[in-house]
């Protein structure tokens, strides 16, 4: 790290989400010139990716995504297993085509209520040790919202906490349920949500906790992300207690950047600042480790399971299709990502096809076909 504080922050590395503002002649002379991509020998062969449509809209948007993707070209194949959130366990030849794969492209997968069955979403990330979940919640233009200037990353702990499942029923009538945070958990998410601020130009991490109550746990994971931010001066570290993190986010969310958070945490801040910058159908995201990583849409709140919307066809597959730029992005394919990505924007932008959920009443093959028509 020491080598990395005697640098500053290199702007080519801000992300297209950030690069809209102080465009001066000099930036605008800048940002117009092509970059050039240099791939090693053999980066154009086809990248085979493992595709899990899963439940409710998941097969509807996943299916989109397999037809933008066939329609601009783009050098991945898919190898598509049927996965339901009512199975046991992740069957064995699935996880096998992860682990092969190291890439995974994945609708929702419901968890049923009650005992019995576990949650396939926790058994994928614990078995492949995805760390990180990130979701990016910001503003579309042309979709007016409540609050404007809204650009939040949300890195959460993924394979601790609450959502770890350790619960048991000590006597009839009295459940105990474990809340486990570690010191390796702790600073590793923290490293990585200052890694990822240093990587995008981000200029500021907050630490969402309830230490003053949970003084051991979350006081561990508080005290991880000190240790780590002090390793990164030149980006700013706050902290804030997780309930005024909500109030905050509803009254003022363009005060945020960077939030790293434990596991519970995050999958409410996440879903809360979708819903400010627009709706849990816009919102992409993914989980990754250091080996492997599954993407699918950010904030799922309330969406993957809605019949009516399956039955009438209306499933919004913007956010799959903006995680699916994720995907490219990891995979080294960064032209075919822009391509997706402005052509997802400028439909939005244009107002002519939105689903229900954006005010509209265009099925999800109606907003596919426009999306086709830009990146082709």
């Amino acid at each position: 790290m020491a080598g990395r504080r005697a640098f500053p922050i290199i702007r080519g590395l801000i992300s297209p989400s950030r690069s809209r503002s102080r465009l001066s002649p000099f930036n605008l002379f800048f940002d117009s010139r092509s970059v050039t991509y240099m791939p090693r020998p053999g980066e154009g062969d086809l990248r085979p990716v493992t595709l899990i449509p899963g439940d409710g809209i998941g097969p509807l948007v996943t299916n989109a995504v397999e037809q933008v993707m066939e329609a601009m070209h783009a050098p991945v194949y898919f190898e598509r297993y049927e996965v339901h959130g009512d199975m046991k366990e992740v069957p064995r030849e699935v996880m096998e085509s992860i682990l092969k794969n190291k890439v995974c492209l994945k609708g929702g997968l419901m968890t049923p209520m009650g005992g019995g069955v576990s949650s396939l979403n926790v058994q994928l990330r614990k078995e492949l040790d995805l760390y990180a979940s990130l979701v990016n919640c910001f503003n579309f233009p042309g979709l007016p919202t409540r609050h404007e200037n809204v650009d939040i990353v949300v890195i959460r702990e993924n394979t601790e906490g609450e959502y770890s499942g350790l619960e048991h029923e000590v006597l009839p009538g009295v459940v105990e349920s474990l809340k486990v945070i570690t010191k390796f958990s702790s600073e590793r998410i923290a490293k990585y949500a200052f890694e990822y601020a240093y990587l995008n130009n981000r200029k500021k991490v907050t630490a969402v906790h309830k230490a003053n109550i949970m003084k051991l746990s979350d006081g561990l994971f508080l005290e991880s992300c000190r240790e780590v931010a002090t390793e990164y001066p030149s980006i700013e570290y706050k902290e804030v207690i997780v309930d005024n993190c909500c109030m905050q986010l509803v009254s003022k969310p363009e005060q945020f950047d960077v939030m790293v958070t434990p596991n519970l945490y995050g999958n409410l801040v996440a879903n809360t600042a979708a819903g400010i910058a627009g709706g849990t159908g816009l919102m992409p995201g993914g989980n990754v480790g250091f080996e492997h990583a599954i993407f699918e849409q950010g904030a799922s709140a309330g969406n993957v399971g809605n019949d009516k919307i399956v039955e009438e066809k209306k499933a919004n597959p913007v956010a799959l299709l903006l995680s699916s730029a994720m995907m490219l992005r990891h995979l080294q394919f960064p032209s075919f990502a822009d391509r997706l990505e402005n052509a997802v924007k400028r439909v939005i932008l244009e107002g002519n096809c939105r689903t229900k959920d954006l005010g509209g009443n265009c099925t999800t093959q109606r907003l596919v076909d426009a999306v086709i028509a830009y990146v082709e």
